[in-house]
């Protein structure tokens, strides 16, 4: 088990024992056999102090993106990207909204238009986005998800599924997913699970064991 760093209790999204912007440069490659990705486009912003779905730019750790005013979309809403021309993907959350936006266009965080490998230079760029199931929006399951990934260089983390769910106490519950993870030689299943206070949905623990 690793320690958590006092600092970051109180954020699953922002904290793991590597540097954060590391976890989004990996490619994030699962996939929900329920859903296909839509066709769409992207451009970028610096965001702003205020959002029309109260949420600031800077949260999940600035992967944070704004739709259009009718977008099928919800404020909050994860949604995996796709920039098909470099192959990264990136979950990103929605902060914003946009009037006169179309239903596939976004308007990315410029970090996350960065990370993809896209130059700001290009102003738009063609890409997928897939809304993340219900499954995957668990906060645990995201933070696991990301964690299992930096830990794992070289690999890709291609299916994951919840495992269980066991109150230990009043004061703790555990929380258990595997992940699928792929690389060019290999596949392997590793199983993850996270030790949360549910009263104040603080991180007391985690671990991760290949299986």
């Amino acid at each position: 088990m690793y320690p958590i760093n006092p600092y970051f209790k109180n954020n699953p999204y922002v904290y793991h024992p590597y540097d954060p912007q590391q976890i989004y440069e990996q490619h994030v490659m699962y996939h929900d056999s329920r859903q296909q990705p839509i066709s769409g486009q992207a451009t970028w912003t610096e965001g702003g102090q205020l959002t029309k779905c109260g949420i600031p730019w800077s949260d999940n750790l600035y992967m944070t993106a704004a739709v259009g005013e009718n977008s099928p979309y919800q404020c909050g809403q994860t949604l995996q990207i796709i920039y098909p021309v470099t192959g990264r993907s990136i979950l990103v959350e929605v902060v914003d909204q946009v009037s006169g936006f179309p239903d596939n266009r976004l308007n990315l965080h410029r970090r996350v238009f960065e990370t993809l490998g896209a130059n700001p230079q290009q102003g738009v760029i063609d890409i997928q986005i897939l809304p993340v199931s219900q499954m995957e929006q668990q906060q645990w399951g995201r933070y696991l998800l990301e964690i299992t990934q930096t830990a794992y260089p070289g690999y890709n983390v291609t299916e994951y599924s919840f495992a269980g769910k066991t109150e230990e106490s009043a004061s703790q519950t555990r929380e258990t997913y595997e992940y699928t993870l792929q690389s060019t030689q290999e596949t392997i299943t590793v199983r993850a699970s996270v030790v949360y206070n549910p009263n104040n949905n603080r991180v007391i623990s985690f671990d991760i064991n290949k299986v």
